[in-house]
């Protein structure tokens, strides 16, 4: 398989046509090797528009759906960032020049500090106060926030007035391991 190739084709096809036009993600997304983070024998799958699982309960978003996201936080060089069960994000946020802390754990809500810039490559049902208050003054966190079978992106911004909340696109990431919202009966 023509690797190069088809990084250029999932940027064309899948990036850039869903009005990603931050040229620093497109520049990143095609000389980054996604196949490099997919188990072994499934390097194929790694441009596909789709989630691939690259370990249990934790996969690869959509690269349409980690673009926009990348978009919507809008890393800029001088910030800190964290990348939450986000292992291609975070490559790419590194590739535009943020250093980047990347929480991978068993533990996806141990949180140390405030950081400028949050994403999440995986949807949750809802982001956890832990995230939540790991987001600085004017900081960004995005998460896909899925209650059934389509998820909302979401993007929280910190103001001196509190945190703000808004949907930006649907999304159907995959839910993170231990992240489904519990559904009870309710009177």
């Amino acid at each position: 398989m023509d690797f190069a190739a088809a990084r250029l084709n999932m940027v064309e096809s899948q990036v850039r046509t869903q009005d990603v036009t931050d040229v620093r993600i497109h520049d990143a997304m095609r000389e980054l090797s996604r196949e490099s983070f997919m188990p072994e024998g499934k390097a194929y799958l790694a441009y596909a528009d789709a989630s691939v699982e690259y370990a249990p309960g934790r996969c690869l978003m959509q690269p349409r759906d980690v673009a926009k996201l990348l978009q919507a936080v809008r890393p800029m060089p001088g910030e800190r960032a964290l990348a939450i069960a986000a292992p291609y994000a975070a490559a790419v946020i590194e590739h535009m020049g943020v250093p980047v802390t990347r929480l991978d754990g068993e533990d996806l809500t141990a949180v140390d500090g405030q950081y400028d810039v949050i994403v999440v490559e995986g949807a949750v049902g809802r982001a956890p106060e832990a995230w939540l208050q790991a987001v600085a003054p004017n900081g960004r966190l995005a998460v896909v926030e899925r209650d059934g079978a389509v998820g909302k992106a979401c993007l929280y911004v910190r103001t001196e007035d509190g945190l703000g909340r808004r949907e930006l696109f649907d999304s159907f990431a995959p839910v993170l391991a231990g992240f489904e919202v519990e559904h009870g009966f309710a009177l």
